[in-house]
């Protein structure tokens, strides 16, 4: 393989150097920012030799071209365009340019919520062990394997904690991650979010039964009376709260000298925000996240079969759009308010759907660059990371991604009417398993039947078909 060839036509295809702003790379994949990507040629890109696979997402247009091969393809990519190697954050700023607010907005979520996944997931993954422990039926009749082995009940309990230390201080992670995105302290992001689980605070999830019994607590400020609550849990208060952090520091940072800049302005940011927290931001944002936790509830409560096929059809094209981020902060939200989520389930057998979708690709196709392709895509798709599927193979050929998305329908909308939930969020593809709870795994291995076999034979029927067609 001509390296300098490879990356000259890549440069060609992607509109000429002049429409590369940014450009750098990770393990597998060119990753760019540029100027009008209506100007690539993405039928020219893909019948490069070293090229397997290209998409768009957040603004930013990716090349696949795989491990080893992308740092030569690249170096010889920097000397064409001369656009020099950027950082992956450089990248990313220079594809924001691409996106329109709402765009942005999502972006922004995404941008919050992906760097505390690891931590979520987990925290899926050690729940699935402990229901493995406690759950009774799974191993013996009508016990768990606690109570016909008792030695081994500390050692569940001890995974028990650490799988919930992510959720008990969510506010702390997410506190962290946001004042981050928005510009401030990471490390007051963090106290901000941790301040808002204080022990002295009663616990968000006996605020129901306290209300009810009349015995919250309360500070008297300025003649307000504020109840003492944690936000142990909640999503919205602790990114509003971040928000209002970073810009509060901002403010403080350009009209404070450097030299008093850490008697002053760490703790008059933090006092600050604290005040107008749980004064306001607190009080509102967690009636709006009720509320809106109340809205989802009630739709898939009363109508299960809708809920479940247009969530389990259409998550795939919100993966395209990128809204699908969004959800992620209802599914943390509904683990609090309900013990568990009926919507990351759906998540995880429409993964799979895409995986199974690119599989029927491999084995129909003959063309053996997309072969590989679409083996390593759909491998990919099963452990829960669906891009590459959806962008190298499904998306291009089309019918793969409908086949897809109509038997990821049928499986949401029977997990759904059987009120499947997660009590945490997992990997989401074939591992997902783990992270359901265990009384319902039959009806969640009846979906995962669904989402592998429909898209695999209508998407391998089609296939067939057309080369026949094309054969004639």
């Amino acid at each position: 393989m001509d390296i300098r060839k490879q990356a000259e036509e890549i440069v060609q295809a992607l509109g000429g150097k002049e429409n590369i702003s940014a450009a750098t790379h990770c393990v597998t994949r060119l990753r760019l920012a540029l100027n009008d990507e209506s100007k690539v040629d993405k039928d020219a890109l893909e019948q490069i030799e070293s090229v397997k696979g290209s998409f768009s997402t957040n603004g930013q247009f990716q090349v696949v071209i795989g491990q080893g091969t992308v740092n030569k393809v690249f170096k010889e990519f920097v000397e064409i365009t001369g656009v020099g190697e950027a950082s992956k954050e450089d990248v990313k700023k220079a594809a924001e340019k691409n996106l329109n607010p709402i765009q942005r907005a999502v972006k922004t979520l995404a941008d919050i919520f992906i760097p505390i996944l690891p931590a979520i997931v987990t925290a899926g993954l050690l729940m699935g062990i402990n229901n493995l422990l406690t759950g009774a039926g799974i191993f013996y009749n009508d016990a768990s394997v606690i109570d016909v082995h008792p030695q081994w009940a500390d050692i569940a309990g001890i995974i028990n904690l650490i799988a919930n230390t992510a959720f008990v201080f969510l506010p702390g992670l997410i506190g962290w991650s946001a004042a981050k995105r928005f510009g401030g302290s990471e490390l007051l992001g963090i106290v901000l979010g941790l301040m808002l689980v204080h022990p002295d605070l009663l616990n968000a999830w006996g605020y129901a039964e306290a209300q009810k019994e009349g015995a919250i607590d309360t500070w008297n400020f300025l003649g307000l009376e504020i109840e003492k609550v944690g936000y142990q849990g909640q999503v919205l208060p602790v990114l509003v709260a971040a928000y209002v952090l970073a810009k509060v520091e901002k403010f403080l940072t350009k009209r404070v000298s450097d030299g008093f800049h850490l008697l002053v302005v760490p703790p008059i940011t933090l006092l600050l925000t604290g005040f107008i927290t749980f004064v306001a931001i607190g009080p509102i944002t967690f009636t709006i996240g009720n509320f809106l936790t109340d809205g989802f509830v009630s739709i898939f409560d009363a109508v299960p079969v809708i809920g479940g096929l247009i969530y389990g059809g259409l998550y795939a094209p919100l993966v395209i759009t990128g809204m699908h981020h969004t959800f992620l902060a209802v599914d943390l939200q509904l683990i609090t308010a309900i013990g568990g989520t009926f919507l990351w389930p759906m998540v995880a057998l429409s993964n799979i759907a895409q995986g199974s979708a690119s599989f029927a690709m491999m084995l129909a196709t003959k063309d053996e660059k997309l072969k590989g392709l679409a083996l390593t895509s759909s491998i990919s798709a099963w452990l829960g990371i669906t891009e590459p599927a959806m962008f190298g193979v499904n998306l291009r050929f089309r019918y793969p991604f409908f086949a897809a998305m109509i038997g990821s329908a049928i499986a949401g909308i029977i997990i759904t009417i059987a009120g499947v939930m997660a009590p945490s969020i997992g990997v989401g593809g074939l591992p997902a398993f783990f992270s359901i709870l265990n009384e319902f795994w039959p009806i969640f291995f009846v979906g995962m039947g669904i989402v592998l076999v429909v898209p695999f034979a209508i998407t391998y029927i089609i296939a067939k078909i057309k080369m026949r067609k094309e054969a004639n």
